[in-house]
């Protein structure tokens, strides 16, 4: 990889760097705080569960000694919208080889909204390594948020009571460029009516499944007339460019060949 596809893909990530150091070390701060284990467990479970909520769901089901069944069941419904994120990649990590097991791996929320709403070129081996970049650098930014916190928790007492909200904070950045590459208010609206409704209507432990399953099932019944807008878009700049110096190698070629003897 060339050191621009490396710069490329950090400038990309920079919106959840600023989200993951200080989530992160939120984490690491309860983790340190509310657990009896070394500090180093916390970047540990950063590289091998990569989940934010899941994370600090699992803290607190260590500290209940939670059995493994209800464990399994409780990660499994916190994170069941993973599912449909990669449905929408299938084309995308098509062909990525020995990267598309970490790309599934690595697709948490904010990845997710990185990769759909960045412009892409025709070039798809290109496209896989900045996918894939991009993933690492997200990663890599939580566990050393989670090892900062887990670190500060061990060896200082500061008071980090509203760090929290740096995920909200996060989320509304990425809602503003989702917004803004798919130019349509649907999803947003979509997504504001069912939380919403399942907040007046259901009870709280059942509201994030109901919100999902209502905003998937709307999105799916207006995909097929708005197919368009959620189809990753070919960056226009590079392709007309590689179009000229295709056109002009040919006519270059064309002269050249007419004045041959």
């Amino acid at each position: 990889m060339s050191a621009s596809a490396y710069t490329t893909a950090f400038k990309t990530s920079l919106p959840v760097l600023f989200g993951y150091l200080p989530l992160g070390a939120a984490f690491g701060v309860v983790f340190a705080t509310s657990l009896d284990f070394a500090w180093w467990i916390a970047p540990l479970m950063g590289l091998v569960i990569y989940a934010g909520a899941g994370q600090l769901l699992a803290v607190s089901l260590l500290m209940t000694q939670t059995g493994l069944l209800e464990v399994f069941l409780a990660m499994f419904l916190l994170n069941i919208r993973h599912l449909f994120y990669g449905l929408s990649l299938l084309q995308a990590f098509e062909g990525a080889g020995w990267r598309k097991a970490y790309l599934i791996f690595g697709l948490t929320d904010e990845t997710y909204s990185l990769l759909t709403a960045r412009p892409r070129s025709k070039d798809r081996a290109a496209e896989q390594q900045q996918d894939f970049l991009i993933t690492l650098y997200n990663q890599l930014y939580w566990i050393a948020g989670c090892a900062l916190g887990a670190w500060l928790g061990h060896t200082l007492t500061f008071d980090a009571s509203g760090i929290e909200f740096a995920l909200v904070a996060l989320f509304i950045i990425l809602c503003i460029e989702q917004y803004l590459s798919l130019q349509t208010r649907f999803p947003i609206w979509v997504g504001l009516a069912a939380g919403i409704s399942v907040t007046l209507l259901i009870p709280s432990s059942q509201q994030l499944v109901v919100a999902l399953g209502l905003t998937l099932v709307a999105l799916l019944w207006q995909y097929p007339s708005r197919r368009h807008l959620y189809t990753p878009q070919v960056n226009v700049s590079q392709v007309d460019t590689a179009q000229v110096d295709t056109v002009t190698a040919s006519d270059r070629h064309t002269q050249g060949g007419q004045h041959e003897p």
